[in-house]
Protein backbone atom coordinates (compact mmCIF):
# COMPACT_ATOMS: atom_id res chain seq x y z
CA UNK A 1 0.00 0.00 0.00
CA UNK A 2 2.78 2.39 0.82
CA UNK A 3 3.99 1.78 -2.66
CA UNK A 4 0.55 2.70 -3.76
CA UNK A 5 0.72 5.46 -2.10
CA UNK A 6 3.65 6.83 -3.49
CA UNK A 7 2.57 6.08 -7.10
CA UNK A 8 -0.11 8.51 -6.39
CA UNK A 9 1.69 11.22 -5.09
CA UNK A 10 4.63 10.88 -7.41
CA UNK A 11 1.43 11.31 -10.33
CA UNK A 12 -0.94 14.05 -8.75
CA UNK A 13 -0.29 16.72 -11.23
CA UNK A 14 -1.52 14.12 -14.68
CA UNK A 15 -4.30 12.48 -12.40
CA UNK A 16 -5.34 16.32 -12.70
CA UNK A 17 -4.94 16.86 -15.63
CA UNK A 18 -6.30 13.85 -16.85
CA UNK A 19 -9.27 14.52 -15.41
CA UNK A 20 -9.35 18.44 -16.72
CA UNK A 21 -9.67 17.33 -20.09
CA UNK A 22 -12.22 15.04 -19.26
CA UNK A 23 -13.96 18.14 -17.78
CA UNK A 24 -13.64 19.98 -21.11
CA UNK A 25 -16.23 17.83 -22.66
CA UNK A 26 -19.89 18.97 -22.63
CA UNK A 27 -21.30 15.76 -21.74
CA UNK A 28 -25.11 16.98 -21.07
CA UNK A 29 -27.04 13.88 -21.56
CA UNK A 30 -30.36 15.55 -21.59
CA UNK A 31 -29.82 18.02 -24.37
CA UNK A 32 -29.69 16.22 -28.05
CA UNK A 33 -27.60 19.32 -28.98
CA UNK A 34 -24.76 17.80 -26.65
CA UNK A 35 -25.18 14.23 -28.12
CA UNK A 36 -21.82 13.96 -30.15
CA UNK A 37 -20.30 15.37 -26.94
CA UNK A 38 -21.79 12.92 -24.53
CA UNK A 39 -20.26 10.49 -27.26
CA UNK A 40 -17.17 11.76 -27.06
CA UNK A 41 -16.68 11.39 -23.36
CA UNK A 42 -18.04 7.82 -23.60
CA UNK A 43 -14.96 7.38 -25.72
CA UNK A 44 -12.73 8.88 -23.78
CA UNK A 45 -13.71 7.14 -21.18
CA UNK A 46 -12.64 3.70 -22.80
CA UNK A 47 -9.53 5.02 -23.80
CA UNK A 48 -8.56 5.94 -20.08
CA UNK A 49 -10.07 2.11 -18.60
CA UNK A 50 -7.87 0.13 -21.59
CA UNK A 51 -4.23 2.88 -20.74
CA UNK A 52 -5.07 1.88 -17.32
CA UNK A 53 -4.79 -1.89 -17.59
CA UNK A 54 -8.58 -3.01 -18.85
CA UNK A 55 -8.04 -6.14 -20.80
CA UNK A 56 -11.74 -5.65 -22.39
CA UNK A 57 -13.06 -2.41 -23.16
CA UNK A 58 -16.26 -2.25 -24.87
CA UNK A 59 -18.65 0.45 -26.10
CA UNK A 60 -22.23 -0.08 -26.14
CA UNK A 61 -24.58 1.46 -27.91
CA UNK A 62 -28.20 2.03 -26.59
CA UNK A 63 -31.53 3.81 -27.90
CA UNK A 64 -30.17 6.93 -25.91
CA UNK A 65 -26.37 7.39 -24.83
CA UNK A 66 -23.51 4.79 -24.72
CA UNK A 67 -22.62 2.42 -22.20
CA UNK A 68 -18.55 2.22 -21.31
CA UNK A 69 -18.05 -1.49 -20.37
CA UNK A 70 -14.44 -2.67 -19.07
CA UNK A 71 -12.88 -5.53 -17.30
CA UNK A 72 -9.60 -7.15 -16.02
CA UNK A 73 -10.16 -10.84 -14.48
CA UNK A 74 -7.14 -11.92 -12.37
CA UNK A 75 -8.32 -14.38 -10.55
CA UNK A 76 -11.65 -16.67 -11.09
CA UNK A 77 -11.29 -17.73 -7.60
CA UNK A 78 -11.11 -14.28 -6.55
CA UNK A 79 -14.28 -11.85 -5.91
CA UNK A 80 -15.59 -9.92 -8.36
CA UNK A 81 -16.34 -5.77 -7.91
CA UNK A 82 -18.53 -4.20 -10.48
CA UNK A 83 -17.62 -0.28 -10.73
CA UNK A 84 -20.86 1.73 -11.60
CA UNK A 85 -20.43 5.73 -12.22
CA UNK A 86 -21.72 7.73 -14.87
CA UNK A 87 -20.10 10.14 -17.44
CA UNK A 88 -22.76 12.49 -18.21
CA UNK A 89 -23.78 15.85 -16.47
CA UNK A 90 -26.77 17.96 -15.63
CA UNK A 91 -27.10 20.90 -17.84
CA UNK A 92 -25.02 23.84 -16.83
CA UNK A 93 -28.31 26.97 -16.79
CA UNK A 94 -28.30 29.40 -15.69
CA UNK A 95 -24.81 30.41 -17.08
CA UNK A 96 -24.66 33.64 -15.59
CA UNK A 97 -24.44 32.54 -12.39
CA UNK A 98 -21.11 30.52 -12.87
CA UNK A 99 -18.06 32.31 -11.82
CA UNK A 100 -16.17 31.05 -14.55
CA UNK A 101 -17.15 28.67 -17.83
CA UNK A 102 -18.50 25.27 -16.65
CA UNK A 103 -16.60 23.83 -19.18
CA UNK A 104 -13.45 25.24 -18.66
CA UNK A 105 -12.35 24.12 -15.47
CA UNK A 106 -10.32 25.94 -13.17
CA UNK A 107 -8.44 25.00 -9.79
CA UNK A 108 -8.96 27.77 -7.20
CA UNK A 109 -9.23 27.58 -2.79
CA UNK A 110 -11.96 28.01 -0.88
CA UNK A 111 -13.27 28.20 2.97
CA UNK A 112 -14.13 24.05 2.74
CA UNK A 113 -11.26 23.07 0.31
CA UNK A 114 -7.84 24.60 1.42
CA UNK A 115 -5.65 22.73 -0.54
CA UNK A 116 -8.00 23.75 -3.99
CA UNK A 117 -10.98 22.39 -6.11
CA UNK A 118 -11.73 21.72 -9.51
CA UNK A 119 -14.91 24.51 -10.47
CA UNK A 120 -16.39 22.73 -13.65
CA UNK A 121 -19.71 20.68 -14.32
CA UNK A 122 -19.69 17.35 -13.67
CA UNK A 123 -16.15 17.71 -11.16
CA UNK A 124 -18.32 15.84 -8.78
CA UNK A 125 -21.18 14.68 -10.26
CA UNK A 126 -20.06 12.46 -11.28
CA UNK A 127 -16.51 12.54 -13.70
CA UNK A 128 -13.95 13.26 -10.49
CA UNK A 129 -15.72 10.59 -8.62
CA UNK A 130 -16.20 7.62 -11.30
CA UNK A 131 -12.80 8.37 -13.07
CA UNK A 132 -10.81 8.21 -9.24
CA UNK A 133 -11.59 4.41 -9.44
CA UNK A 134 -9.71 4.62 -12.83
CA UNK A 135 -6.79 6.17 -11.21
CA UNK A 136 -7.06 3.30 -8.01
CA UNK A 137 -7.12 0.63 -10.78
CA UNK A 138 -4.25 1.68 -12.85
CA UNK A 139 -2.16 2.27 -9.65
CA UNK A 140 -3.58 -1.11 -8.18
CA UNK A 141 -2.68 -3.28 -12.43
CA UNK A 142 0.80 -1.23 -11.96
CA UNK A 143 2.05 -2.65 -9.23
CA UNK A 144 0.06 -6.54 -9.38
CA UNK A 145 -1.54 -5.56 -6.38
CA UNK A 146 -5.49 -5.98 -7.68
CA UNK A 147 -6.96 -8.39 -5.60
CA UNK A 148 -9.92 -8.64 -7.26
CA UNK A 149 -11.76 -9.14 -10.51
CA UNK A 150 -13.05 -5.67 -11.64
CA UNK A 151 -15.77 -4.75 -14.15
CA UNK A 152 -16.58 -1.35 -14.79
CA UNK A 153 -20.03 -0.01 -16.35
CA UNK A 154 -19.73 3.55 -16.70
CA UNK A 155 -23.21 4.98 -18.16
CA UNK A 156 -24.04 8.30 -19.83
CA UNK A 157 -27.87 8.79 -19.09
CA UNK A 158 -27.96 8.73 -15.17
CA UNK A 159 -28.73 12.42 -15.34
CA UNK A 160 -31.96 11.59 -17.38
CA UNK A 161 -33.33 8.79 -15.39
CA UNK A 162 -30.56 5.47 -16.86
CA UNK A 163 -33.19 4.98 -19.43
CA UNK A 164 -31.51 2.17 -20.82
CA UNK A 165 -29.19 0.74 -18.14
CA UNK A 166 -31.63 -1.84 -16.71
CA UNK A 167 -32.18 -3.32 -20.34
CA UNK A 168 -28.43 -3.47 -20.42
CA UNK A 169 -28.63 -5.34 -17.38
CA UNK A 170 -31.05 -7.71 -18.15
CA UNK A 171 -29.45 -8.42 -21.12
CA UNK A 172 -25.79 -9.00 -20.17
CA UNK A 173 -25.98 -10.67 -16.60
CA UNK A 174 -23.57 -13.05 -17.31
CA UNK A 175 -21.07 -10.32 -18.38
CA UNK A 176 -22.23 -8.28 -15.26
CA UNK A 177 -22.05 -10.74 -12.65
CA UNK A 178 -20.33 -9.70 -9.42
CA UNK A 179 -19.97 -9.38 -5.92
CA UNK A 180 -21.06 -6.43 -5.15
CA UNK A 181 -21.44 -2.62 -6.87
CA UNK A 182 -19.28 0.18 -5.79
CA UNK A 183 -20.39 3.36 -6.45
CA UNK A 184 -18.85 6.81 -5.32
CA UNK A 185 -21.63 8.95 -6.21
CA UNK A 186 -22.31 10.08 -2.92
CA UNK A 187 -21.04 12.65 0.13
CA UNK A 188 -19.06 12.18 3.40
CA UNK A 189 -19.96 14.53 6.21
CA UNK A 190 -16.77 17.10 5.86
CA UNK A 191 -13.13 15.91 5.22
CA UNK A 192 -12.48 15.52 9.14
CA UNK A 193 -15.66 13.35 9.33
CA UNK A 194 -15.47 10.06 6.71
CA UNK A 195 -18.92 8.58 6.43
CA UNK A 196 -20.83 5.95 4.46
CA UNK A 197 -24.00 6.27 2.44
CA UNK A 198 -26.47 3.54 3.86
CA UNK A 199 -29.65 5.06 2.55
CA UNK A 200 -30.74 6.53 -0.49
CA UNK A 201 -34.10 8.63 -0.54
CA UNK A 202 -36.40 7.04 -3.78
CA UNK A 203 -38.06 9.95 -6.85
CA UNK A 204 -41.16 9.68 -8.37
CA UNK A 205 -40.54 12.97 -10.63
CA UNK A 206 -43.74 14.55 -12.32
CA UNK A 207 -44.95 17.18 -14.96
CA UNK A 208 -48.18 18.47 -14.61
CA UNK A 209 -50.17 21.00 -17.31
CA UNK A 210 -53.40 23.03 -16.49
CA UNK A 211 -55.06 24.28 -19.52
CA UNK A 212 -57.57 27.56 -19.13
CA UNK A 213 -58.56 28.88 -22.38
CA UNK A 214 -57.86 27.78 -25.97
CA UNK A 215 -55.78 30.57 -26.20
CA UNK A 216 -54.14 33.61 -24.57
CA UNK A 217 -56.39 36.37 -23.67
CA UNK A 218 -56.30 39.82 -23.12
CA UNK A 219 -56.05 40.15 -19.22
CA UNK A 220 -58.41 43.87 -19.58
CA UNK A 221 -60.89 42.12 -21.30
CA UNK A 222 -61.00 38.89 -19.99
CA UNK A 223 -59.28 39.10 -16.58
CA UNK A 224 -61.20 38.32 -13.61
CA UNK A 225 -64.02 36.34 -15.94
CA UNK A 226 -62.19 33.27 -16.86
CA UNK A 227 -59.70 31.38 -14.81
CA UNK A 228 -55.83 32.09 -15.13
CA UNK A 229 -54.20 28.66 -14.98
CA UNK A 230 -51.18 30.42 -13.77
CA UNK A 231 -53.31 31.01 -11.03
CA UNK A 232 -54.95 28.21 -10.53
CA UNK A 233 -51.79 26.06 -10.90
CA UNK A 234 -50.23 28.05 -7.84
CA UNK A 235 -52.81 27.58 -6.04
CA UNK A 236 -52.87 24.07 -6.08
CA UNK A 237 -49.39 23.40 -5.71
CA UNK A 238 -49.90 25.36 -2.34
CA UNK A 239 -52.50 23.07 -1.39
CA UNK A 240 -49.69 20.43 -1.88
CA UNK A 241 -48.95 20.80 1.72
CA UNK A 242 -50.09 21.43 5.05
CA UNK A 243 -49.12 23.88 8.00
CA UNK A 244 -46.94 21.15 9.28
CA UNK A 245 -45.37 20.72 6.16
CA UNK A 246 -46.70 17.60 5.24
CA UNK A 247 -47.76 16.37 2.06
CA UNK A 248 -51.26 16.33 1.65
CA UNK A 249 -51.80 13.76 -1.36
CA UNK A 250 -53.94 10.87 0.51
CA UNK A 251 -52.33 7.44 0.88
CA UNK A 252 -48.41 9.27 0.88
CA UNK A 253 -47.34 8.05 3.92
CA UNK A 254 -49.45 4.82 4.40
CA UNK A 255 -46.16 2.70 3.72
CA UNK A 256 -42.97 4.66 4.74
CA UNK A 257 -41.05 2.91 7.29
CA UNK A 258 -40.66 4.16 10.89
CA UNK A 259 -36.77 4.46 11.63
CA UNK A 260 -36.37 3.60 15.28
CA UNK A 261 -34.98 6.15 17.97
CA UNK A 262 -31.65 4.36 18.11
CA UNK A 263 -30.73 5.19 14.41
CA UNK A 264 -32.77 8.86 14.71
CA UNK A 265 -30.17 8.99 17.31
CA UNK A 266 -27.44 8.01 16.03
CA UNK A 267 -28.08 10.42 12.61
CA UNK A 268 -28.29 13.47 15.08
CA UNK A 269 -24.96 12.94 16.60
CA UNK A 270 -23.07 13.54 13.33
CA UNK A 271 -21.54 17.19 13.14
CA UNK A 272 -23.99 19.68 12.09
CA UNK A 273 -24.13 23.56 12.67
CA UNK A 274 -27.80 24.62 11.73
CA UNK A 275 -26.36 28.55 12.05
CA UNK A 276 -23.57 27.34 9.68
CA UNK A 277 -25.45 25.64 7.67
CA UNK A 278 -28.26 28.63 6.73
CA UNK A 279 -25.18 30.93 6.40
CA UNK A 280 -23.46 28.91 3.84
CA UNK A 281 -27.36 28.69 1.62
CA UNK A 282 -27.85 32.42 2.60
CA UNK A 283 -31.22 32.01 4.08
CA UNK A 284 -32.18 33.04 7.53
CA UNK A 285 -33.93 30.55 8.55
CA UNK A 286 -35.17 26.55 7.49
CA UNK A 287 -38.67 24.94 6.55
CA UNK A 288 -39.70 21.41 6.70
CA UNK A 289 -41.87 19.06 8.42
CA UNK A 290 -42.54 19.68 11.69
CA UNK A 291 -41.32 17.10 14.78
CA UNK A 292 -37.95 16.52 12.82
CA UNK A 293 -34.62 17.77 12.53
CA UNK A 294 -32.87 18.92 9.33
CA UNK A 295 -30.61 15.82 8.95
CA UNK A 296 -33.61 13.44 9.26
CA UNK A 297 -35.70 15.85 7.29
CA UNK A 298 -33.07 15.42 4.42
CA UNK A 299 -32.44 11.19 5.10
CA UNK A 300 -35.42 9.47 6.08
CA UNK A 301 -38.34 11.69 5.54
CA UNK A 302 -40.21 11.99 1.91
CA UNK A 303 -40.66 15.29 0.32
CA UNK A 304 -42.60 16.72 -2.69
CA UNK A 305 -41.34 19.81 -4.15
CA UNK A 306 -41.48 22.46 -7.36
CA UNK A 307 -38.45 21.95 -9.28
CA UNK A 308 -40.05 24.38 -12.43
CA UNK A 309 -43.02 26.57 -12.69
CA UNK A 310 -43.74 28.43 -16.25
CA UNK A 311 -46.54 30.02 -18.22
CA UNK A 312 -47.47 32.95 -19.92
CA UNK A 313 -45.52 36.10 -20.79
CA UNK A 314 -41.67 36.09 -19.43
CA UNK A 315 -39.63 38.77 -21.66
CA UNK A 316 -38.51 41.95 -21.63
CA UNK A 317 -40.83 44.93 -20.71
CA UNK A 318 -44.91 44.08 -20.22
CA UNK A 319 -47.30 42.14 -21.90
CA UNK A 320 -50.81 42.17 -20.08
CA UNK A 321 -51.55 38.39 -21.32
CA UNK A 322 -53.92 35.98 -19.85
CA UNK A 323 -52.26 32.56 -20.35
CA UNK A 324 -53.82 29.80 -21.88
CA UNK A 325 -51.77 27.09 -19.90
CA UNK A 326 -49.11 26.70 -17.57
CA UNK A 327 -46.51 24.06 -16.43
CA UNK A 328 -44.79 22.78 -13.50
CA UNK A 329 -42.37 20.35 -12.72
CA UNK A 330 -42.48 18.14 -9.45
CA UNK A 331 -40.48 15.72 -7.76
CA UNK A 332 -41.13 13.69 -4.82
CA UNK A 333 -38.12 11.91 -2.59
CA UNK A 334 -39.17 8.88 -1.24
CA UNK A 335 -38.46 6.68 1.95
CA UNK A 336 -37.47 3.36 2.43
CA UNK A 337 -41.39 1.10 2.06
CA UNK A 338 -42.84 3.92 -0.68
CA UNK A 339 -43.50 2.23 -4.03
CA UNK A 340 -42.62 5.09 -6.83
CA UNK A 341 -45.09 3.52 -9.02
CA UNK A 342 -47.88 3.47 -5.89
CA UNK A 343 -47.31 7.22 -5.50
CA UNK A 344 -47.38 7.69 -9.12
CA UNK A 345 -50.91 6.98 -9.06
CA UNK A 346 -52.05 8.38 -5.93
CA UNK A 347 -49.99 12.03 -6.93
CA UNK A 348 -52.10 11.60 -10.04
CA UNK A 349 -55.50 11.13 -8.95
CA UNK A 350 -55.21 13.75 -5.79
CA UNK A 351 -53.78 16.69 -8.40
CA UNK A 352 -56.47 15.83 -11.06
CA UNK A 353 -58.87 16.19 -7.78
CA UNK A 354 -57.82 19.39 -6.78
CA UNK A 355 -58.77 21.02 -9.98
CA UNK A 356 -62.08 23.82 -10.57
CA UNK A 357 -64.07 22.62 -13.54
CA UNK A 358 -62.84 25.89 -14.82
CA UNK A 359 -59.56 24.42 -16.28
CA UNK A 360 -58.47 20.92 -17.41
CA UNK A 361 -55.71 18.93 -15.77
CA UNK A 362 -52.91 16.80 -17.28
CA UNK A 363 -49.99 14.46 -15.14
CA UNK A 364 -47.42 12.71 -16.91
CA UNK A 365 -44.72 11.06 -15.16
CA UNK A 366 -40.97 11.15 -16.39
CA UNK A 367 -38.99 8.79 -14.07
CA UNK A 368 -38.58 7.25 -10.66
CA UNK A 369 -36.54 4.75 -8.19
CA UNK A 370 -36.52 3.19 -5.53
CA UNK A 371 -35.55 3.98 -2.22
CA UNK A 372 -32.72 2.36 -0.59
CA UNK A 373 -31.37 1.03 2.54
CA UNK A 374 -27.44 -0.90 2.78
CA UNK A 375 -27.10 -3.10 5.36
CA UNK A 376 -24.09 -2.41 7.85
CA UNK A 377 -23.73 -6.05 8.82
CA UNK A 378 -22.30 -7.38 5.60
CA UNK A 379 -18.96 -8.17 4.02
CA UNK A 380 -18.96 -5.79 1.75
CA UNK A 381 -19.76 -2.54 4.66
CA UNK A 382 -17.04 -3.50 7.07
CA UNK A 383 -14.49 -3.32 3.75
CA UNK A 384 -15.68 -0.09 3.37
CA UNK A 385 -15.57 1.24 6.73
CA UNK A 386 -12.06 -0.13 7.64
CA UNK A 387 -11.03 1.56 4.30
CA UNK A 388 -12.38 5.12 5.03
CA UNK A 389 -10.86 4.00 8.36
CA UNK A 390 -7.17 3.28 7.05
CA UNK A 391 -6.71 6.87 5.14
CA UNK A 392 -9.26 9.14 7.46
CA UNK A 393 -7.54 7.65 10.74
CA UNK A 394 -11.29 7.50 11.80
CA UNK A 395 -13.93 5.40 12.20
CA UNK A 396 -16.93 6.09 9.13
CA UNK A 397 -20.17 7.51 10.31
CA UNK A 398 -23.05 5.49 8.80
CA UNK A 399 -25.19 7.98 6.84
CA UNK A 400 -28.45 8.15 5.17
CA UNK A 401 -28.33 10.37 2.07
CA UNK A 402 -31.24 12.29 1.19
CA UNK A 403 -30.39 12.19 -3.02
CA UNK A 404 -31.77 9.00 -4.92
CA UNK A 405 -29.63 6.69 -7.00
CA UNK A 406 -32.49 4.36 -8.38
CA UNK A 407 -29.86 2.11 -9.93
CA UNK A 408 -29.20 0.53 -7.14
CA UNK A 409 -32.34 -0.89 -6.20
CA UNK A 410 -32.15 -2.44 -9.78
CA UNK A 411 -28.76 -3.81 -9.37
CA UNK A 412 -30.17 -5.62 -6.09
CA UNK A 413 -33.15 -7.00 -8.42
CA UNK A 414 -30.94 -7.97 -11.40
CA UNK A 415 -28.08 -8.52 -10.75
CA UNK A 416 -28.22 -9.99 -7.07
CA UNK A 417 -25.73 -8.17 -6.00
CA UNK A 418 -25.62 -5.30 -3.12
CA UNK A 419 -24.27 -1.42 -3.47
CA UNK A 420 -21.45 -0.24 -1.28
CA UNK A 421 -21.71 3.64 -1.25
CA UNK A 422 -18.18 4.95 -0.67
CA UNK A 423 -18.55 8.83 -2.15
CA UNK A 424 -15.87 11.45 -1.07
CA UNK A 425 -17.81 14.24 -2.30
CA UNK A 426 -19.63 17.62 -0.25
CA UNK A 427 -23.00 18.04 0.28
CA UNK A 428 -21.74 21.62 -0.35
CA UNK A 429 -20.00 21.32 -3.74
CA UNK A 430 -22.95 22.15 -5.28
CA UNK A 431 -23.46 19.89 -7.89
CA UNK A 432 -26.43 20.18 -9.90
CA UNK A 433 -26.03 24.41 -9.41
CA UNK A 434 -24.02 26.84 -10.70
CA UNK A 435 -19.88 26.32 -9.89
CA UNK A 436 -20.08 23.04 -8.94
CA UNK A 437 -17.05 21.94 -7.41
CA UNK A 438 -14.96 18.90 -5.86
CA UNK A 439 -12.08 19.43 -3.73
CA UNK A 440 -8.59 17.84 -4.75
CA UNK A 441 -8.55 16.38 -1.01
CA UNK A 442 -11.77 14.71 -2.23
CA UNK A 443 -10.09 13.67 -5.70
CA UNK A 444 -6.80 12.21 -4.40
CA UNK A 445 -8.34 10.55 -1.20
CA UNK A 446 -10.48 8.99 -3.17
CA UNK A 447 -7.62 6.86 -5.08
CA UNK A 448 -5.95 6.39 -2.16
CA UNK A 449 -9.14 4.81 -0.49
CA UNK A 450 -10.17 2.29 -2.97
CA UNK A 451 -7.15 -0.08 -3.03
CA UNK A 452 -7.46 -0.46 0.62
CA UNK A 453 -11.36 -1.55 -0.01
CA UNK A 454 -10.05 -3.83 -2.63
CA UNK A 455 -7.47 -5.25 -0.02
CA UNK A 456 -10.21 -5.56 2.79
CA UNK A 457 -12.54 -7.00 0.63
CA UNK A 458 -10.73 -10.24 -0.76
CA UNK A 459 -9.25 -10.91 2.93
CA UNK A 460 -13.06 -10.58 4.23
CA UNK A 461 -14.00 -12.73 1.68
CA UNK A 462 -11.75 -15.01 1.75
CA UNK A 463 -11.75 -15.83 5.28
CA UNK A 464 -15.68 -16.22 5.33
Amino acid sequence: MKELKSYLNANKERYLNELLELLRIPSVSADPRFAGDVRRMAEATAEHLKAAGADTVEIHDTPGHPIVYGEKMVDPKAPTVLVYGHYDVQPADPLELWDSPPFEPVVKKTKLHPDGAIFARGSCDDKGQFFMHVKAFEAMVKHKALTCNVKFMIEGEEEVGSKNLEKFCLANQKKLSCDVVLISDTSIIDNNTPSLTVGLRGLCYMEVEVQGPNKDLHSGVYGGAVANPINVLCSMIASLHDAKRRVTVAGFYDEVEKVSAKERKLMNAAPYDEKQYMKDLGVNDLMGEKGFTTVERTGIRPTLDVNGIWGGYIGEGAKTVLPAKAFAKISMRLVPGQDPKKIEKLFQKHFEALAPKSVKVKVNAHHGGYPVVVPTNSVEYKASEKAMEATFGKKALPQRGGGSIPIVAMFDQVLKAKSVLMGFGLDSDDIHSPNEHYGLFNYYKGIETIPYFYKYYAEMKKKK
